[in-house]
């Protein structure tokens, strides 16, 4: 079974899922049959695969896989949970090969909550995917080779490029991309950063202003008219199926920022699931050479198969040597961008959480603080030695527990909390992921089956503490088939239970 999202429905478009569209989209989106006829024929391989027999589902989500490990005891194997518009069910499987893709890194300042700033893959997959990308001259965050490849295509899609800019004292992506957008008319800002997004009910045009070592605006600010604002300043794997699951995920700069441990046959540390693509890991070459990611899916095959000589061509393969520091590059922008900020905004557009009220972990608002009030609390205190962690903060703040299930602003997030407690990137947990990966209505989400023992005594299948049984009767891991708890709940149904 081949499962693929795309093409998302408008509606899904319209919660940042699973790319920061930010209502980027024309009317074209609405088109159902013309959206998916577009993928087919980008993708000709999708026909070849069901011409082979492969159940192939287009429009369906995985918002979740399953397996038995220290929360779960009770499944027969591995498990997917799948759903498209109109039911969800599941499904079992012997190998999972995620080929999750990428998503853009946000990056917020003064009006990047209007219509038209978005991700750079959102962008390019609307303009050269589907012909639907609304505006049609943009101006370009970032030079990485992911950024510039997307300059380049927006380019050839009929979209006017204002300008490029860049916080760095100069590109790091290649020289062959700068050469070739300058001689194409392209205008390369460095030392700039967006200052402030301009327009009513969208954008009409941004504020540069050129930025110090420290990310400090110096001079005079210069006018763009625009209609969108590209983010391209880091692109990360789609690691939340695989994080969910289990899977060893660690920070690796060779492969983008946090990516899943594979090894040379692709295999997590999950030995079923397989990570190929994007989701395993960016670095310039594979971004630039789609035949990379195509490799990485044929050892994965190899390894299930048991035939890794004939499926592994290993050339070019492995992650190119960072060309530069992500980790201070990533920072940097947040800096300059965030922190040094001409006035506060939402870097967590959902609960609207500022970036000041993440640092000062402020509480959010419902509960009736006082904004005028300073919190006197420090991460550090709060957090005791260990390195600060998103998790703690979006339990405190509500930061990254929105719709779009931080798909925005974690990156922001961590960037934040390294900048005040002065340490990379790596040194900042991931923050958690948990199934359902993708916004399930609960309109889908009631047709899951469910037995009626399950209905009964649900908290032992999420491996809660039994009300009917004191903790220090409770053993340390639950099964359906064995847990003690299932008979104590039964015995307390009858009044015969304390």
């Amino acid at each position: 079974m081949l499962i693929d999202e795309n093409p998302v429905t408008f509606k899904t478009m319209g919660n940042e899922v699973p790319l920061h569209y930010g209502q980027g989209m024309s009317g074209v989106a609405r088109n159902r049959n013309a959206m998916i006829e577009a993928f087919v024929t980008l993708e000709p391989l999708i026909q070849v695969a069901f011409d082979a027999g492969v159940d192939v589902r287009l429009g369906t989500a995985c918002w979740g896989l399953y397996a038995n490990g220290p929360g779960v005891h009770w499944l027969p194997g591995t498990v997917a949970g799948l759903a498209d518009q109109e039911r969800g069910w599941l499904i079992g499987a012997e190998h999972v090969i995620v080929a999750a893709g990428r998503r853009d890194i946000g990056l917020g300042f003064p009006g990047w909550e209007k219509p038209g700033v978005m991700g750079a893959t959102a962008a390019v997959t609307l303009a050269t995917r589907f012909g639907a990308l609304n505006p049609r001259r943009v101006v370009i965050l970032g030079t990485s080779a992911e950024a510039l490849s997307a300059a380049a295509a927006l380019r050839d899609a009929g979209i006017e490029i204002a300008a490029i800019v860049e916080q760095a004292t100069e590109h790091v992506g290649p020289d062959h991309l700068v050469t070739e957008l300058l001689a194409g008319g392209c205008e390369l800002l460095t030392h700039c950063v967006v200052r402030e997004a301009l327009g009513g009910e969208s954008v009409e045009g941004v504020l540069i202003a050129a930025v110090d070592k420290a990310g400090r605006a110096v001079g005079e600010e210069r006018r763009i008219d625009c209609e969108g604002v590209v983010l391209a300043v880091g692109t990360t794997p789609v690691v939340d199926l695989l994080a969910a699951l289990g899977c060893h995920i660690a920070f690796q700069p060779e492969r983008g920022g946090y990516a899943p441990v594979v090894d040379a046959g692709q295999r997590t540390s999950v030995y079923n699931i397989f990570a190929v693509g994007d989701c395993a890991g960016i670095w310039p070459a594979k971004s630039l050479d789609r035949r990379i990611a195509a490799g990485e899916g044929l050892r994965a095959v190899g390894a299930i198969l048991g035939d890794a000589e004939n499926f592994d061509s290993a050339e070019g393969l492995d992650p190119d040597r960072p060309v530069y520091d992500l980790s201070a590059y990533r920072m940097g922008w947040v800096r300059a961008s965030v922190i040094e900020a001409r006035g506060g905004f939402h870097v967590c557009q959902c609960e609207e959480v500022t970036a000041r009220e993440i640092l000062e972990v402020r509480p959010p608002r419902y509960l009736g603080w006082q904004a005028d009030r300073r919190n006197d609390r420090s991460l550090s205190s709060l957090l005791d030695k260990g390195p600060p962690n998103p998790d703690q903060v979006k339990r405190l703040t509500r930061a990254g527990m929105g719709p779009c299930q931080g798909r925005r602003c974690r990156e922001q997030i961590a960037a934040l909390l390294a900048l005040q407690a002065t340490a990379p990137l790596a040194a900042i947990p991931l923050a958690g992921y948990r199934a359902p990966v993708r916004p399930l209505p609960l309109a889908i989400a009631s047709q899951l089956p469910e037995s009626a023992d399950q209905a009964r005594h649900w908290e032992l299948w999420f491996g809660i503490l039994s009300q009917w049984q004191r903790p220090s009767e409770v053993p340390e891991f639950y099964t359906v088939s064995t847990n003690e708890a299932t008979a104590a709940a039964v015995n307390g149904e009858r009044g015969g239970s304390d």
